[in-house]
């Protein structure tokens, strides 16, 4: 029998798989997906970190399940039992913000359910996990999970700092003596078009610094 020698679990293929997300490949600011979240729950940086964690969690599990049933589902049905995949995960991952983070999971309402229609998880499932092995797969969810949730931190960031002096819940534009100076917050940016601005600007700053992305889209 000849040696099949395996490829190393953090191969240079297997880190881009981490890494292209962050930012060549973003999946906001460069597949455009998962927009209506990024606007919804990035007016403080918490409920925002938290969507961002659990979308990478489900993103990453529903991925690894699939790619390991992948040979076993019948083509026809494959969407549905990506969604009930979906759903579950969801399911857990609300339970679980219920029961250890209830607070939190009062501010993202509905919106933890709504994971469920994220067109990010159903993009992955299709275009990655169902023509790939399980790692791969994996490590595919947590790169464009980590992504979806750089974007929803840094607009978060932005929209609490600027529209209520606040990061994180603490108090920082009275520490650094902002307000001294007649400064203000600004109610703008708790409104959901400053999100869309934000993320604009992200999506500018990005493509004007990498001129590829303006090729090849």
């Amino acid at each position: 029998m000849e040696n099949v020698e395996k490829e190393p679990l953090l191969s240079a293929k297997n880190i881009k798989l981490l890494t292209n997300p962050l930012g060549h490949d973003n999946p906001i600011t460069v597949q455009v997906l998962g927009i209506c979240s990024a606007l919804a729950v990035t007016v403080k940086m918490k409920p925002a970190l938290v969507m961002a964690i659990s979308v990478t969690l489900v993103v990453a599990l529903a991925n690894l399940i699939i790619a390991m049933m992948r040979k076993s589902i019948p083509g026809r049905i494959r969407i549905i039992v990506q969604l009930v995949v979906i759903a579950t995960l969801v399911i857990i991952v609300d339970q679980f913000l219920k029961a250890f983070a209830f607070d939190v999971s009062k501010q993202l309402s509905v919106f933890v359910g709504l994971i469920i229609t994220n067109c990010i998880l159903m993009g992955r499932l299709e275009a990655f996990a169902m023509a790939n092995d399980p790692w791969p797969s994996f490590l595919d969810g947590l790169g464009n999970g980590a992504g979806y949730g750089l974007i929803l931190v840094i607009v978060s960031f932005f929209r609490e700092l600027l529209g209520s002096g606040t990061v994180m819940g603490y108090q920082v534009m009275e520490k650094i003596g902002f307000y001294k100076t007649g400064y203000e917050d600004n109610g703008m940016m708790i409104l959901p078009p400053m999100a869309l601005i934000v993320v604009g600007i992200i999506i500018w700053v990005q493509r004007s610094r990498n001129k590829s992305l303006i090729e090849t889209r």
